[in-house]
């Protein structure tokens, strides 16, 4: 049995100030929840003083990018290490944002991949197609190559603790969410290639989590699909009520 995942992704929202007051509000609202794993990946600047303000709670915390190299001179990046060393247990790679502004491809996510299971992390990685590639019917063909080209020399063993996120990037802040039959035949196929890669028993561990315009009212028949085992959170994971609500998803 998959334990579902709920994922907020802050991207570059917040002061030090409002992150403070919602972790203190976000904790007094879900101390009791224990069926469902909560993550929070806030600004890197934020990282120690959530992993602080959320200690005793159920909140874990991620980052929403790792470098491929765990030391050296490459002004401006984070390593695995570095975000192991002050408490930070998940990593997002390869979301869409950072392919399109910043020039990510399978191959750096792949890296970055590597970098963070052995340094310990927990990678969610992203996957997706564009309006357009759905439009041309290419959605199976880049996610597979996504898929493939990202999770490229993983042994079956790390691959068990991997976390896969499918994102159609015409849903990420548009305000247009997958219905739930379109997530789950993507996310469907996803299982799909995943057990070529690494076998059935392993495939059935894998979260895959889906992201993209994700609300409180559409969380539920989101959570009722066979393959979807948790939500990653956009501008809904900004404010506590909207995340919780989200959080306590109906069928649990």
């Amino acid at each position: 049995m998959r334990k579902p995942l709920i994922a907020g992704n802050w991207k570059m929202f917040k002061t030090l100030d409002e992150a403070g007051a919602y972790a203190g509000d976000l904790a007094r609202r879900i101390s009791d929840v224990d069926s469902t794993e909560i993550l929070v990946c806030p600004p890197f600047v934020y990282l120690q003083t959530l992993v602080q303000a959320f200690e005793g709670s159920p909140v874990k915390i991620g980052s929403q990018n790792v470098f491929w190299e765990d030391s050296g001179a490459f002004t401006g990046e984070i390593s695995a290490p570095m975000l192991r060393s002050i408490g930070a247990s998940y990593a997002i790679i390869g979301h869409s944002e950072r392919r399109q502004f910043f020039g990510e491809t399978d191959e750096t996510v792949n890296k970055r991949l590597l970098a963070a299971l052995r340094g310990g992390l927990t990678p969610i990685v992203c996957v997706g197609e564009t309006l357009e590639q759905r439009e041309a019917g290419k959605t199976f063909a880049v996610i597979e190559a996504q898929v493939k080209r990202g999770l490229s020399g993983i042994d079956t063993d790390r691959a068990s603790s991997l976390v896969v996120a499918y994102e159609p990037v015409w849903a990420i802040g548009t305000g247009k969410t997958a219905t739930p039959e379109i997530a789950q035949e993507s996310h469907s196929f996803i299982r799909g290639l995943l057990k070529d890669l690494f076998g059935e028993e392993t495939a059935d561990l894998v979260r895959i989590l889906y992201g993209g315009s994700v609300k409180g009212d559409n969380i539920d028949s989101l959570m009722a699909r066979a393959d979807i085992d948790g939500a990653l959170v956009g501008g809904a994971s900004l404010d506590a009520a909207s995340f919780e609500r989200i959080i306590r998803f109906k069928g649990q």
